[in-house]
């Protein structure tokens, strides 16, 4: 069964729980080649169940997923779930005493087999990606302009500040997109997750230009001077929010991409880092 309409609950940060609306797939494997059908009602009733009772987590899709076996114990020997949300965090503006809401798309699934039980978180961050490249020349420019613009061999510092606040200034602007980090992650032990909110604190937390909610002037001031510090190919995003992954204890296996939507193309630059483990997931395939 694919496209459940469904609903999650969750933890607010003052202990609360609230429900998102969600969308789940429930799966079970037909063993036995002369059946016809699995029971969808129960496959049905035991999420419908399970989700009702519990915040949603790692472990209460490893109930689901005993419940999906244990209503078709004849027939199957394997079950998969999966839950797609949207996940919304209160974020403070960088500088002004504001804060406004950011929303997440979150997709947490499990697999049970013979062989055991594996879990997949997946999330999407937004950040701004200035070129290198075309700070160097837009670096280049404004040294050029620097040069015409004085000839003698000597240049106070308030003739060079007043310089520097003109659009003579600036010689030119680094492109800048906005760009998608994607993670997913594996991992067995449904206790050694992060939990939702911190992975991403975490993920953002290594990308460092994170687009903003509540932006007032000295805001875009420092959202300015962030880029202007971090600047990024998409490959150098990717290994930021890998080096991130490595350290969390318990994953087993990671696909990242990170995707800028050019400014200066009509096409994406993408860059895609896996663990590289045996069977498990690929750079091309794991979308």
């Amino acid at each position: 069964m694919s496209g459940i309409e469904t609903r999650v609950l969750l933890l607010d940060e003052r202990g609360s729980w609230f429900a998102v609306p969600a969308r789940a797939d429930a799966f079970v494997s037909l063993d036995r080649p002369a059946d016809k059908g699995i029971h969808m009602s129960r496959l049905f009733l035991a999420l419908d169940r399970t989700l009702e009772e519990r915040e949603l987590s790692p472990r209460t899709l490893e109930l689901a997923l005993a419940r999906f076996l244990e209503s078709h114990e004849e027939q199957t020997s394997s079950a998969f779930v999966r839950v797609e949300y949207e996940q919304a965090i209160r974020r403070n503006s960088l500088v002004s005493d504001n804060a406004g809401w950011r929303i997440y798309p979150i997709e947490l699934g499990g697999r049970k087999t013979t062989a055991g039980t594996t879990f997949e978180f997946g999330t999407q961050i937004t950040y701004s990606s200035a070129c290198p490249c075309s700070g160097v020349l837009a670096r280049d420019l404004t040294r050029k302009r620097f040069l015409d613009s004085f000839s003698g061999d000597t240049v106070s510092r308030e003739q060079v500040a007043r310089w520097l606040g003109t659009q003579e200034g600036m010689g030119g602007c680094p492109h800048s997109q906005r760009s998608h980090g994607t993670v997913k992650v594996r991992f067995s032990d449904p206790d050694s997750f992060v939990g939702t909110n911190e992975f991403i604190d975490r993920l953002e937390a290594s990308i460092k230009t994170v687009v903003q909610a509540a932006v007032k002037r000295e805001d875009e001031q420092a959202f300015a001077r962030l880029n202007a510090e971090n600047l990024m190919f998409c490959e150098d995003a990717a290994r930021n929010m890998m080096h991130v992954v490595e350290q969390m204890e318990g994953i087993t296996d990671y696909w990242i991409e990170a995707r800028h939507f050019e400014s200066l193309h009509p096409h994406d630059a993408v860059s895609v880092v896996t663990k590289g483990i045996a069977g498990g997931f690929q750079p091309e395939t794991a979308r």
